[in-house]
């Protein structure tokens, strides 16, 4: 038999360069174009970001591992905190619905103030539930790491993105976001509420942002910014960058009020 001829394959087809060292420029810039387009088509351009931690339950979740506890017996302090913390979940899913059911009703040919999540478990589930429930598209970010995959049934399933780059990830909560709304949550919460706080004390980020910190107890025990103050590391003029509350009411009435003064002046009357 004569000899085959080896197949040809274009650069851009070819799996082996696009997984090399070389090529990561490449998967950089597709983690920016490629949801820049799927964006622009469904005509997303400003979002409200909810972050949090991906270990806090639904009420009726907690309630029920308790009660599996109770029957067996065993150590309940894990299952009461899970049900106590379980607040902020039905907070998020809560706020996330009644901001989703207001920005429906404002008159703009684009999708505007759109529930935009990590994609992920706990505070992110909560608040993408409360936006399929108020019938509002929703965005999800995920972001691959090692852990079991978690599937979020509430993310538009068109809007649902996945990440390599944790940076590009971060770069597409900021850039879209009218309003960030952080919740109790670790390490990956910190550093996300962090950065973007830098940006906005090094004005990197020029438009009006609100930030809000929900569950003044939490943050005012994990974080002593009173103390950055007193230590000469911050102004005390950046604690007004972010706002603290306790109440579902209050913040969506701190948020709304914002958007609607803030985006008429940039793009006109917005209701």
């Amino acid at each position: 038999m004569p000899d085959q001829k080896p197949r040809r394959i274009e650069a851009y087809l070819n799996e082996d360069f696009l997984g090399s060292r070389d090529a990561r420029a490449l998967r950089i810039l597709s983690e920016y174009i490629e949801p820049e387009s799927r964006l622009a088509h469904y005509r997303v351009e400003d979002t409200i970001v909810f972050m949090g931690s991906a270990r806090f339950v639904s009420r009726e979740q907690a309630e029920q591992e308790l009660k599996a506890a109770e029957s067996a017996g065993g150590d309940l302090a894990p299952a009461r905190l899970r049900l106590d913390m379980a607040r902020y979940y039905e907070a998020a899913r809560e706020l996330a619905r009644r901001l989703t059911e207001w920005s429906k009703q404002l008159s703009s040919e684009a999708r505007r103030f759109v529930v935009c999540t990590g994609g992920g478990p706990g505070i992110m589930e909560a608040a993408n539930r409360g936006a399929s429930e108020a019938r509002g598209m929703n965005v999800g970010l995920t972001i691959s790491i090692p852990v079991e995959e978690f599937d979020n049934p509430h993310v538009t399933r068109e809007l649902s993105f996945h990440f390599h780059y944790f940076f590009m990830r971060k770069f597409w909560f900021a850039y879209l976001a009218k309003a960030v709304i952080v919740f109790p949550g670790g390490f990956g919460t910190l550093d996300e509420l962090f950065e973007l706080l830098t940006l906005l004390q090094t004005r990197k980020i020029r438009k009006h942002l609100p930030v809000v910190l929900f569950g003044s107890g939490y943050w005012d025990e994990v974080i002593d910014f009173d103390a950055l103050v007193r230590h000469g590391t911050i102004n005390a003029e950046d604690l007004k960058l972010f706002h603290r509350t306790d109440s579902v009411d209050d913040a969506y009435e701190f948020v709304v009020g914002q958007l609607s003064r803030y985006a008429e002046a940039e793009r006109g009357a917005i209701l």
